[in-house]
């Protein structure tokens, strides 16, 4: 979301060509190769930067994964912001992103919003078309809870094979759910119980959005703020002592749940970005005593 330069119609430029090929690189220096798009991300140019890579470098497209998202229609003039899962739309977004990546093929289509409108067999039938094509190989949803997964697999033949949350130490409702109930505190919880584990049980990826909390827990000594400040001393000591960085406690707790978790990261920065090496080279080296000391410092009380 990061690469394309400003959020409104302005042109990229070649600044921000060459700012995407150095993220570009440094994710595959240390061994990322799932990246990560949205039809909406920059009004589509960061789809058209990566595109601009994609014709520059022999191979690159091989090497990858690709993975964008639609359903989201922002604001235009008079219109809201809505989303739109009909099957005209979900089409029309897919050849659009074709173009501006410059592939034949998506590797995985992400539905990015629920839309309470839609009609699930409606959107199955756009989803089963653009595979039969040979547009897209796999899908997945983003933001949507275990009941509404269901529904669209119901008129799916195709696995489901990723659901994308807000998910992280700083963004702690979907662990938070489990743990609440038969508690007063449940109702505050936004979180759709139950989904970790349905996606769980179906071998659905947990990917998570929001993984490095925008550098609330990860900046200098001293910047955190007084609710953050806490964690943020407990992820540096950690990192200290596991010779690694932040960045990269913060992803393996994360990684440490049993479902197997898979962060997105989000940022566009090389120097953040080479921070995460240990998360793609390492296996979590969090104790089960860790683990918990992070979410109870990053929550400010104790468990329930």
């Amino acid at each position: 979301m990061g690469l394309g330069g400003t959020w409104d119609d302005a042109p990229y430029t070649a600044a921000d060509i060459a700012h995407a090929e150095a993220a570009v690189e440094a994710a595959l220096d240390i061994g990322i190769t799932v990246f990560d798009h949205a039809d909406i991300y920059r009004r589509g140019k960061s789809e058209a930067v990566f595109g601009e890579l994609l014709g520059r470098a022999a191979g690159l497209r091989e090497r990858i994964v690709l993975q964008t998202k639609c359903g989201i229609r922002q604001a235009d003039g008079r219109r809201p912001g809505m989303y739109d899962l009909r099957s005209g739309h979900i089409v029309r977004c897919v050849e659009e992103s074709l173009t501006r990546l410059r592939t034949d093929v998506i590797d995985v289509l992400l539905l990015h919003r629920p839309d309470p409108l839609a009609d699930p067999q409606d959107t199955a039938k756009a989803l089963a078309s653009l595979h039969v094509q040979g547009l897209v190989r796999r899908f997945g949803v983003s933001n949507m809870s275990a009941a509404q997964i269901k529904e669209l697999q119901d008129h799916l033949d195709l696995p489901l094979v990723a659901d994308q949350l807000e998910m992280g130490l700083g963004s702690r409702d979907w662990v938070e759910a489990g743990v609440l109930v038969n508690t007063p505190a449940a109702a505050e919880n936004g979180f759709p119980h139950g989904t970790v584990e349905y996606c769980r049980a179906r071998g659905i990826q947990l990917q998570a959005w929001g993984a490095l909390a925008q550098g609330r827990y990860t900046g200098p000594p001293g910047t955190a703020g007084p609710l953050d400040a806490p964690a943020a001393e407990l992820v540096a000591d950690l990192a200290e002592r596991r010779r690694t960085t932040p960045e990269t406690i913060l992803l393996w707790w994360l990684q440490r749940h049993p479902a197997r978790i898979a962060p997105v990261i989000g940022t566009s920065r090389p120097e953040r970005i080479r921070a995460c090496r240990d998360a793609v080279v390492r296996e979590p080296e969090l104790t089960h005593e860790e683990w918990y000391e992070l979410w109870v410092a990053a929550r400010g009380g104790p468990l329930p």
